[in-house]
């Protein structure tokens, strides 16, 4: 496996909201995440932190010997978790009430690979040099799409299409569209809205599939999306399949 992850502020915001990871236990499984904040200065990348910290420390210290149910119990509870620990933190700090954030994360076994999200963060898996999106947008025009009270063409320039309809810190309960993907891919992508808002999906498939370094593939399509406007924040995380290397990179 080789993986590497990158956010960046964009163009036109002061301050960025969005958290990223990818980390690799003892057992040699992988956890990748994305959450893109909102809520206002600081608060936003509160919210995103605080749900990336609890994900990593929490994969670090008990994701050992899960089975694919076990698996998504641990995706259920972890959500649960960090929504409850947003909710508390908007509490004790009045001044952050409103704040939120999006999740798009992947964990991948030797067994299997699960993809969950909350909100308009996307996860991808690559095959045959091709991104196939798995995840669904949680947004007022995806709604009205599926109520068939608007065309995919009148959603693509609606201007509420960034409406979300669901978010941590925002819905409680709340509850992740979980996905049991297929293995036999070539990589899994995760980012925020900032990038597929700027880029459409044939564009970062033909970065993909370059003759570059991981490393460059990724600070290419960052390139991509800032020389388009970088009109909001952008992270993205890629891990490509059966590609050894000394670690994970950064």
């Amino acid at each position: 496996m080789k993986s590497f992850y990158l956010t960046d502020t964009g163009k036109v915001r002061d301050h960025n909201e969005d958290s990223v990871i990818i980390i690799r236990n003892n057992e040699n499984s992988y956890l990748m995440a994305v959450a893109d904040g909102m809520g206002g200065h600081s608060c936003g990348e509160v919210a995103s932190s605080i749900v990336i910290k609890y994900l990593s420390h929490h994969f670090q210290e008990s994701f050992y010997n899960l089975d694919k149910e076990s698996a998504i119990s641990f995706i259920n509870d972890s959500i649960q978790e960090v929504n409850g620990m947003i909710f508390k933190y908007q509490k004790d700090h009045p001044e952050s009430k409103g704040m939120g954030t999006t999740l798009v994360m992947a964990i991948l076994t030797k067994d299997y690979l699960l993809m969950a999200n909350i909100g308009d963060s996307s996860g991808f898996i690559v095959k045959d040099n091709v991104l196939h999106k798995i995840t669904y947008d949680h947004t007022l025009v995806n709604l009205l799409v599926a109520a068939g009270e608007l065309s995919e063409e009148e959603a693509e320039n609606h201007p509420r299409k960034n409406v979300l309809m669901k978010a941590l810190g925002a819905n409680d309960p709340i509850e992740a569209d979980i996905f049991d993907c297929d293995m036999n891919i070539d990589g899994i992508f995760l980012c925020s809205d900032g990038v597929t808002n700027m880029l459409e999906k044939e564009q970062i498939e033909k970065v993909l599939e370059e003759d570059l370094e991981i490393e460059e593939k990724i600070v290419k399509l960052i390139h991509k999306c800032n020389n388009r406007g970088g009109l909001d924040n952008m992270s993205m995380a890629y891990l490509i399949m059966n590609e050894k290397s000394e670690g994970d990179n950064k």
